[in-house]
């Protein structure tokens, strides 16, 4: 295997490697892929005042690199690829140390290079060799950035809690004994088999909601379904047996701001367990209780609200 500077008659052979490059690493979504003849102009110009080197075995071209004098004291690797067949040889290692000879030569001391996230292998390689990150460049979709920058919505919120009991005794009682005192709350038998509770300090305070529910639970060794109309926008529910939260839903679950995908996840309804507790049909809680990235990908949320509501069998 021959390292040497690459000439303006290489320009086939480099033009096959650089095929392979762009298919191997394409550029990502939002940007637009590199042309032959741009690269190529750039590719001369590093040939008078940068460096161009290519392997050469038997006469072929086996891999090229290109690194170009960014600053005074730096230069920057714009390329290095080598094909499938000849990796694991060192090829592109003797590419990479052309390249820093000349930039030492020239008075560099720091070589850079720009690595996509997407090209994970890439990314070990350079890491065992010693560059570490020294900036970001980030992108967002417009459309997902103009999502996320609109004013939150300031619509209605509603919340109920629905206690699968026939013993409205026992939940007033219960109700009664918990702190804070809710003074407006109403209690109301509803159809099957559920009593419903409403207060107007539970609309606009969804951990007071989710507090009440659950010492109900525990109290009366019953079902409880917390549901809610969060701002217009969203829907939530939670389902306790015995004090314990066993399912939560929310429609959008990044509504609020953006969580670790497991968390995103755990905010998905559990059509099983819905089914078992509610006596919901299992097939209606999926269809229903579907999660969106938007609001706008759902039917408006009273509406879902009012359609989860009779899934469950409640009266919101």
């Amino acid at each position: 295997m021959n390292i040497r500077p690459a000439t303006e008659a290489d320009e086939s052979a480099i033009r096959t490697l650089w095929q392979e490059f762009e298919a191997e690493v394409p550029e990502p979504e939002g940007f637009a892929p590199d042309t032959w003849d741009v690269d190529w102009a750039s590719l001369c110009e590093n040939m008078r005042s940068g460096v161009v080197v290519v392997a050469e075995e038997d006469g072929d071209l086996i891999g090229f690199a290109e690194a170009t004098a960014a600053e005074a004291q730096r230069w920057h690797l714009d390329t290095i690829h080598v094909r499938p067949e000849s990796r694991r040889r060192g090829v592109s290692a003797a590419l990479l140390r052309a390249c820093v000879r000349a930039a030492r030569a020239r008075g560099a001391r720091y070589l850079s290079l720009e690595a996509l996230t997407s090209n994970e292998m890439g990314l070990r390689v350079w890491q065992r060799l010693g560059f570490e990150p020294v900036e970001q460049l980030l992108v967002s979709r417009l459309d997902a950035l103009e999502q996320r920058l609109a004013p939150a919505p300031t619509g209605e919120s509603q919340a109920s809690i629905h206690v699968q009991s026939d013993d409205r005794l026992s939940v007033e009682r219960a109700l009664a004994q918990f702190v804070p005192r809710l003074e407006t709350a109403a209690v109301r038998a509803t159809a099957n088999g559920w009593m419903r509770i409403g207060d107007r300090r539970l609309d606009h305070d969804g951990a007071l909601q989710a507090r009440l529910a659950a010492e109900l639970s525990e109290r009366l060794g019953a079902v409880v379904v917390a549901l809610a109309l969060e701002r217009g926008a969203v829907v939530r529910f939670r389902l306790y047996e015995r004090g314990r939260m066993v399912d939560e839903y929310l429609s959008v679950p990044t509504f609020y701001g953006e969580l670790p995908k497991a968390d995103e996840l755990a905010l998905a309804a559990n059509p099983t367990l819905v089914a078992r507790l509610t006596g919901a049909d299992r097939d209606d809680v999926r269809r229903v209780a579907r999660n969106a990235s938007s609001p706008r990908e759902l039917p408006p949320a009273p509406e879902l609200y009012e359609q989860l509501a009779r899934v469950l069998g409640l009266e919101p």
